[in-house]
């Protein structure tokens, strides 16, 4: 056990060791700069994104996941950010291609910046880990499954870059503290 949960955390690591400055320093211009910020992913990346979602708004951004019944449109000054760790998926084409006709800006989360996806993005965020469709043969070195470390470094980078967010936006703990829910 103590050496999976070792090679694991190794690997989140690593992962994010090669995270580039410039593409998350952009994330966080990007979501700073937005007026309504609509996030969206699927599976278990969609879990991450719900997440984001949710420290966005205790930063007091109006933020929301689409497919929710509160989410609002989007159009000129506001953002869209997807997950596609493969590169693509068909629900991230057609949103953006949506965001985009509207026009909202787009950020794409990805383990591939060559993928269909990034090439329709405004700004590319590139987390460099294996998913699932990288996950088989020689390809597959990580220790977790599938894509899970793509999902785990989805996780930790998501709470530095609204650290970050937090920073520029002149947010406090306690202001954040603030908009968690009273009703659990």
């Amino acid at each position: 056990m103590t050496t999976l949960h070792g090679r694991a955390l190794d690997e989140i690591r690593a992962c994010l060791d090669k995270v580039r400055g410039d593409e998350l320093d952009g994330a966080i211009a990007e979501l700073a700069g937005a007026g309504r910020i609509a996030l969206y992913g699927v599976g278990r990346e969609g879990l991450q994104i719900k997440g984001l979602a949710m420290r966005l708004y205790h930063l007091g951004c109006k933020a929301a996941v689409v497919g929710d019944m509160t989410a609002p449109p989007v159009g000129p000054g506001d953002l869209l950010v997807v997950s596609a760790g493969p590169g693509d998926f068909s629900t991230v084409s057609a949103l953006m291609g949506e965001a985009r006709a509207a026009g909202a800006r787009t950020l794409l989360v990805t383990a591939e910046p060559n993928g269909t996806a990034a090439a329709r993005a405004d700004r590319v965020l590139t987390v460099p880990a294996q998913t699932m469709a990288s996950d088989q043969g020689a390809a597959a070195t990580s220790v977790l499954p599938m894509g899970s470390l793509y999902e785990g470094a989805l996780y930790v980078l998501f709470e530095i870059l609204i650290l970050g967010l937090r920073e520029r936006l002149g947010v406090t703990p306690a202001q954040m503290r603030a908009n968690h829910t009273n009703l659990e």
